[in-house]
């Protein structure tokens, strides 16, 4: 993501569903950034429906995603998650085939899915993102509230 955000629009959630799905490795980082996403969604007003699901990891995410989006109609949904470098390349793996997977959900079920899964080589550039001046989460409800509007607007008959 760009360091250099698009001008916030003011946007009330009223009406919209969202669905998020939050991984629970990084515990305390994904909390946070789960606590930034919803206080951005409710910034300008409630939406009709916030639903939040928690999962192991963010590879578990597109699943979770997936089987919402079967059980019922929503404005937009939001994968969250932390994936931070370990001794192997595995968090390329993991953020990589989590990405596809939510862009072809999103394809597959003409709802918006917004990728919130940060992908870091430290623990450092995590906090910076999250808890940082970074402000990622603020970054995912912002698309999330964006997106929804856009679906409304295409989708209501």
């Amino acid at each position: 993501m760009s360091q250099s955000p698009p001008p916030d629009q003011k946007i009330n959630p009223r009406g919209f569903s969202i669905g998020i799905v939050a991984a629970c490795y990084n515990e305390s980082l994904i909390d946070s950034l789960l606590g930034k996403v919803t206080a951005g969604i409710s910034e300008n007003g409630q939406p009709a429906e916030l639903l939040i699901e928690r999962v192991p990891g963010s590879h578990e995410i597109p699943c979770a995603i997936n089987l919402m989006l079967n059980a019922r109609p929503f404005s937009c949904m939001i994968g969250l998650g932390v994936v931070i470098k370990g001794a192997t390349s595995h968090h390329h793996l993991v953020a990589e085939s989590a990405g596809n997977a939510l862009q072809a959900l999103s394809s597959r079920h003409g709802v918006p899915v917004i990728n919130g899964i940060i992908v870091t080589d430290d623990l450092i550039s995590a906090e910076e993102r999250i808890t940082g001046e970074l402000d990622r989460g603020s970054e995912f409800a912002r698309a999330a509230l964006e997106m929804s509007q856009l679906h409304e607007k295409w989708t209501k008959t």
